[in-house]
């Protein structure tokens, strides 16, 4: 799913309106028909229940008076507040004169700011992707105030003050919803965490914004959903065997973090690698026998750290990171893995530390390398503290860029930033998956796909991303969020994979 910038979203509407024959003002009745029908089906408002509606002068404030409408006829008894203006759009001043005069509407004063009840519905109409600049003078008044209120604020399009693609001036006023209904695609702003107490939860409404010009605008920003991937994880042959999915290596543990090996292997496992070596220090043998034992399991002469590089003929894929600890000796590991690897390589954790501590290292990236960091490791990559949300996100698309590498970035909404430029947003995941050794299953599920050689690398990270944090929603189910832990991830990789391979059997059919 693609992601518009403001500017994109303005070119879709008009070319939705020019392609299918509508007018700007019928395309807005559309908008304010799915917004009922969501307060509605999602709500289900008591005939009482009190509809608060603040409109600004432009088209997300015809949005609102067209809701106003729309609820008044189905039986509601809206309020609508006007934010004083000497020009509004057309399609505003058209939905206004519409408006029954049965509809109480209100004019917004600085020194009569209405109060709204706790159990008020209040509408946020007041601006939406078309503001460039923070808001001032009333219309900052009149969000400060909103945000004081303890009744149930929806933002229509987006929160009232929040730019829509560019970094929020600090201090600056935005409404804090607790719900956000935007239209057919998501904004850039959903997915930066400096921007969650404004969205809260948000959902798209469809309303039929034109697809063949969707499909001609070019972006570099775009969300995962399970459709995305249809097609992307093919189903296994009938005849395939256990090299038909590669042959996995994976170099982690140190003395105290031999619980991240074990993650990672069992990961990897369930991934659906067709065989996977785990080369560990002596110290975790046993352990790894015990908890992983479809594993085969590789001893480094070493006691508590990786000390050598073994040959890395057998491999189609390696994973280094989990749980390695940052020796010298586990640094020249790494060395000689940058320099010797013929395969695709998966990097994580402590091995991250070391390139970040050894920038020399970066340079000897092979193409194609996945990079896995969270914030703080990736903030330790740049050698450079991000400015915001936005920033690091740039940060990301120029390192993955120069290092020729795909990176992801770890968090809510999960990026991955490739090559080419483009980032990615991962839709799975909960907030119970932040939790130790998600990162390490994380690792070891994308080292499986890597080593399937049907799967191209960007194919294989997205899928990888995807499926984990598939496996953490199907999950947490059955733990609650509290008592997520990454072991409970790696139980439901294969399901989670399932429904990816499943998916394009039910579309053909």
């Amino acid at each position: 799913m693609k992601i518009l910038s403001a500017a994109q979203t303005r070119i879709l509407d008009e070319g939705t309106i020019k392609a299918q024959g509508i007018t700007s003002l019928e395309l807005m009745e559309r908008a304010a028909t799915a917004l009922l029908n969501w307060l509605l089906d999602a709500l289900h408002p008591a005939a009482d229940t009190p509809f608060h509606i603040l409109c600004g002068p432009g088209n997300n404030g015809g949005d609102g008076l067209a809701l106003a409408r729309l609820l008044h006829q189905s039986g509601y008894q809206p309020q609508v507040w006007l934010l004083p203006t000497e020009k509004s759009s057309a399609d505003y001043a058209a939905n206004l004169q519409r408006l029954p005069t049965a509809v109480p509407r209100h004019e917004l004063h600085a020194r009569r700011l209405p109060t709204f009840p706790a159990g008020a519905v209040m509408l946020d109409a007041l601006f939406g992707t078309g503001l460039s600049r923070p808001l001032t003078g009333l219309a900052a008044q009149v969000v400060a105030h909103l945000n004081e209120s303890q009744a149930l604020c929806i933002a229509v399009d987006m929160p009232s003050g929040l730019l829509a693609d560019a970094p929020q001036p600090a201090d600056s006023a935005v409404v804090q919803a607790h719900y956000t209904l935007s239209f057919e695609l998501p904004k850039l702003a959903f997915f930066l965490p400096q921007n969650a107490e404004f969205v809260g939860e948000w959902e798209l409404l469809s309303i039929g914004l034109e697809a063949t010009v969707i499909h001609k605008l070019a972006v570099d920003n775009c969300f995962i959903e399970e459709n995305f991937l249809v097609g992307r994880y093919p189903k296994r042959p009938k005849f395939s065997h256990k090299g038909t999915f590669g042959h996995a290596l994976l170099l982690a543990g140190s003395r105290g973090k031999i619980g991240a090996a074990v993650l990672a292997s069992q990961a990897c496992l369930r991934g659906g690698t067709g065989l996977l070596t785990t080369c560990i220090p002596q110290v975790g043998y046993d352990i790894l026998q015990a908890t992983a034992p479809e594993a085969m399991c590789l001893p480094d002469p070493a006691l508590g750290h990786l000390s050598e590089l073994p040959d890395l003929q057998p491999y189609a894929a390696v994973g280094i990171g989990p749980g390695l600890g940052q020796e010298e000796a586990s640094r020249e590991v790494l060395r000689q893995l940058l320099e010797a690897a013929k395969v695709p390589l998966v990097i994580d954790a402590d091995a991250l530390n070391l390139l970040g501590a050894n920038q020399e290292l970066l340079d000897l990236l092979p193409p194609d390398t996945l990079l896995t960091p969270h914030p703080k490791e990736f903030e330790r990559l740049t050698g450079e503290p991000a400015r915001d949300d936005y920033h690091r996100l740039e940060q990301l698309r120029q390192f993955a860029r120069q290092r020729r590498c795909f990176c992801v970035l770890k968090g809510a909404y999960t990026a991955l930033a490739t090559p080419d430029g483009q980032i990615y947003f991962n839709s799975t995941g909960n907030p119970g998956m932040a939790t130790g050794g998600s990162g390490d299953v994380l690792t070891g599920l994308l080292l499986a796909l890597r080593a399937d050689k049907r799967l191209s690398a960007c194919n294989a990270a997205l899928i990888g991303l995807y499926a984990h944090g598939r496996a953490g929603d199907l999950a947490v189910q059955q733990t609650g969020e509290a008592g997520l832990v990454a072991g409970d991830i790696v139980r439901f990789i294969g399901p989670a994979l399932q429904e990816l391979a499943d998916s394009l059997t039910h579309i053909v059919e």
